[in-house]
């Protein structure tokens, strides 16, 4: 049987891509995975990198100072993951995220490598003046030495695909953040209507839109907001601010295992993200998909990628702007009867809004580099 590494620099166990990444894979290659964290399912050998190793931290000096080689192998996570991987040989690499391009490389996999490149990573904290100055031409450097070694790459959606191949002459293919396909019917809409958002509490996304939304709207509604501490400072903000709102509340996260059965409990999932940078701009995130998953209608900003597949199915409404003034006006049309609509549209698009649709990009991709020698 051939082996397959799976790379990522993340918690793999409630990673959601690079979990559906195992799943394809594990039937028909033998796979190693290399990450934070214990061994995921599926995975039939884990390289656990250091907690204490955090693959952002790079020697400040040298990112500073342009010497991006010694930059890059000065990272002590990477550095780990290549003592630790080495004398192993592999088929395939695939790689996750920009970071894991270099180490993907220097592996030298028997096929070759491919880089799930998830985001665009020369904009991923662009609002900060250090990352646009130091960090940016650093992950740009990684773009044109590593990733254009690839021999093929995938991203999120549509519009970031398309700047890579502007800008760097690479080919994407588009693996969007579908979750599986849940078997489930959809529940009657309930009064008050019950609105909910699940994901990371970062400053850059602002959601004390979402509470100040529901604190000026006429309807009758709730929201939960569950979130975990990516920022402790900043989710007790928002603690403080929704014990101001009586009609909020914040929830702690669910297992991503169980977070699709949570969310049917629900009305309408909420996302209004703030374009604070090019990737929250054109964003095509994980919770637009299960909220498809859990029969739920939809609201959201006029984020381009998001609103057009919305709109395509009919999923919801689509707020003017990113104000919570905008968002309280779409909330004030929501009715129980709209709802119904809405999660019936949902019901009707889950199938193919599924990553049985989405993940066979992967397989290709892999397929054709397993077949090129």
């Amino acid at each position: 049987m051939k082996q397959i590494l799976i790379l990522s620099f993340s918690r793999i166990e409630s990673d959601p891509r690079v979990r559906r990444q195992i799943d394809l894979f594990r039937d028909e290659w033998r796979v190693v995975t290399c990450g934070y964290g214990p061994r995921p399912d599926g995975s039939s050998e884990h390289l656990r990198v250091p907690d204490e190793f955090p693959v952002w931290r790079y020697p400040r000096a040298a990112v500073v100072a342009r010497w991006f080689h010694r930059a890059y192998w000065g990272n002590r996570a990477l550095t780990w993951a290549r003592n630790a991987l080495a004398g192993q040989e592999f088929d395939v690499v695939f790689a996750n995220e920009v970071e894991s391009a270099g180490l993907a490389d220097s592996l030298n996999p028997r096929l070759g490598f491919h880089v799930d490149l998830h985001e665009y990573a020369p904009t991923l904290h662009s609002e900060l003046l250090t990352f646009r100055l130091f960090v940016a031409p650093f992950l740009r450097w990684q773009l044109r030495t590593f990733v254009s070694r690839a021999a093929s790459t995938t991203t999120v959606g549509r519009a970031i695909a398309e700047r890579y191949r502007r800008e760097y002459g690479f080919d994407p293919g588009v693996v969007m953040n579908a979750p599986r396909y849940s078997e489930r019917s959809h529940s009657p809409s309930s009064t008050p209507i019950r609105i909910v958002h699940a994901g990371a509490a970062l400053r850059n996304r602002r959601l004390e839109t979402l509470i100040d939304a529901v604190e000026r709207t006429t309807a009758d509604v709730t929201l939960d907001l569950y979130l975990p501490a990516n920022d402790p400072g900043y989710l007790q903000e928002l603690r403080e601010r929704a014990s101001t709102v009586s009609s909020v509340q914040i929830l702690e996260p669910v297992p991503f295992d169980e977070l699709v059965d949570t969310l049917a409990a629900y009305d309408v999932g909420i996302h209004v993200l703030a374009p604070t940078n090019y990737n929250n701009a054109y964003a095509m995130p994980n919770k637009f998909f299960e909220y498809v998953q859990a029969r739920l209608g939809l609201v959201i900003g006029p984020s381009p990628e998001m609103a057009a597949t919305l709109e395509r199915y009919d999923l919801g409404v689509v707020a003017e702007d990113f104000s919570a003034e905008a968002v309280a006006r779409v909330l004030d049309e929501l009715t129980p009867e709209r709802v119904n609509e809405f999660k019936q549209a949902s019901a009707r698009a889950a199938r193919e809004l599924s990553a049985e649709v989405q993940v066979p990009v992967w397989k290709k991709a892999v397929d054709e580099i397993a077949c090129s020698r």
